[in-house]
């Protein structure tokens, strides 16, 4: 078996992109394109992505064998195959790709409609490889980039909860766990998301995002979770024996300074707080030395969550904290980790508070509104080429559709910065002046040019808050 999908970035393509290179102007000798959110149901975004992708794909030259491949598969295909640009690739360039990838750096918080990316090729004679690498490219940056800022959309509503029922904000790095590996598309989106959700919380389950920014961003240890029973742990022992389900949970996993979660709506969570944890175990629930995560995992979140905290306060008794808000001892916790989204996580938040409960008192989990409700439209992301440099002289290339003026797209070789009041912005590189372009090469000609660090995205990503709007 070939690795099409994975390793030749021939064949890593829209089929059309391969009859382009007969469509440019003659004399066509550089293409510059952009990567942006034109919008979507968020006013900024978090960048991230672009080094796994260099890494992993264009770190590597192409071969003889990719070529002949490509060539077999687009003539069977029924499209045209520039068999000539890519030998002369090989030949000149040693098989790799001449292109020069400029971005912002990764883990930037900026507002939509900025460019996150811009391409060219720096070759003359391979003008058609900007627009190539589009599929792949586009790919790359829409999906890391969404799911980032969905997790960090998240972080911003929870840090504003902690900061108005809590003491403090300390907690907020596991406030939101991935729960996503299982309902991602592959172990590759898995790896992806997974690390975009890790640039904003330390909670996940997903050991493939794990691997992710150890390979690719040099983060020994990026995420951290903790022993937690299924259903399946809990009712293999029976109806009957729910109680004891629960006692071995705490005897084989409980102790000074650890956590275990344990689900408790196998039959029904009320008795199991009222009567099981709060009654039959509850000596050793206190005792137990460390913290005890109950997880309820079904029926409407808002209620279930502040019932179930209601229930545990009422068994357990709580203290309120300098703001006024009712605290859970800390021997014992709540997270919601069943319709969690965005809009839930406020929602929830909002009516512990109007209850007087602490956001202290909750963690939540979130699978596949993290990590697979998202799509390229979320964020509306497009690549698109803004200038060609054609017989010796540069021109604007653009599109600006009468039927649909959110598509429009800019103009010329292009430039972000910062101004004196901290926004940031897309100007035409011809404006940039003495200014410092935020914009700065990644990738040259197979070469990673800045390998950042997961620690030095984390640090840029909490640099800035912004308001936090959610439809």
């Amino acid at each position: 078996m070939s690795t099409i999908a994975k390793r030749n970035i021939i064949l890593n393509v829209d089929s059309y992109k391969a009859s382009h290179f007969l469509q440019y102007p003659p004399q066509t000798n550089v293409v510059s394109s952009y990567i942006e959110s034109r919008g979507g149901i968020y006013p900024q975004t978090v960048f991230f992505g672009l080094q796994m992708f260099v890494k992993e794909y264009l770190t590597q030259p192409i071969t003889c064998e990719d070529i002949d491949e490509a060539r077999e598969i687009f003539e069977i295909h029924g499209v045209p195959f520039n068999d000539s640009g890519w030998r002369y690739i090989l030949e000149r360039h040693n098989g790799y790709l001449p292109i020069e990838i400029e971005a912002v750096a990764e883990g930037t918080v900026l507002p939509v409609q900025n460019a996150l990316v811009q391409v060219k090729n720096t070759d003359p004679k391979c003008a058609w490889l900007t627009s190539y690498m589009e599929t792949a490219l586009l790919r790359a940056i829409w999906y890391p980039t969404t799911v980032a800022t969905l997790s960090w959309s998240c972080r911003q509503i929870i840090r504003r909860f902690l900061e108005s029922t809590a003491d403090n904000s300390e907690s907020i790095d596991f406030k939101l766990h991935d729960f996503g590996a299982r309902g991602a598309t592959s172990e590759e989106s898995a790896a992806i998301g997974g690390a975009a959700h890790l640039v904003n919380f330390q909670g996940t389950d997903t050991m493939s995002a794990i691997l992710a920014t150890r390979r690719y961003y040099d983060a020994p240890m990026a995420g951290f979770s903790i022993p937690a029973a299924e259903h399946s742990t809990i009712t293999s022992w029976g109806r009957d024996n729910e109680a004891l389900a629960y006692a071995n949970m705490l005897e084989q996993f409980s102790g000074p300074g650890k956590l275990v979660a344990v689900v408790s709506d196998s039959y029904d969570l009320f008795n199991a707080i009222d009567n099981i944890w709060g009654e039959e175990l509850k000596a050793k629930v206190e005792a137990n030395g460390g913290t005890l995560v109950i997880r309820p995992d079904s029926g409407d979140p808002v209620s279930i969550v502040t019932q179930t905290i209601e229930r545990l306060m009422q068994r357990f008794g709580y203290e309120e904290n300098r703001k006024g808000f009712k605290v859970l001892p800390p021997f014992i916790r709540v997270i919601q980790g069943d319709g969690v989204s965005t809009m839930t996580i406020e929602a929830i938040l909002a009516a512990m508070k109007q209850r007087k409960q602490s956001s202290d008192n909750i963690a939540f989990g979130m699978g596949g509104e993290l990590l697979q409700k998202v799509n390229r439209d979320t964020l509306k992301f497009a690549m698109k080429a803004s200038a060609a440099e054609v017989g010796g002289s540069w021109r604007d290339v653009y599109k600006d559709p009468v039927t649909d003026k959110g598509k429009r797209s800019k103009k010329g070789v292009l430039a972000v910065i910062k101004d004196n009041d901290g926004t940031i912005k897309t100007i035409p590189h011809q404006d940039l002046g003495q200014r410092p372009n935020l914009l700065t090469p990644v990738f040259r000609n197979g070469r990673l040019l800045r390998n950042q660090t997961f620690e030095d995205i984390r640090a840029r990503a909490r640099l800035t808050d912004y308001p936090t709007a959610v439809e």
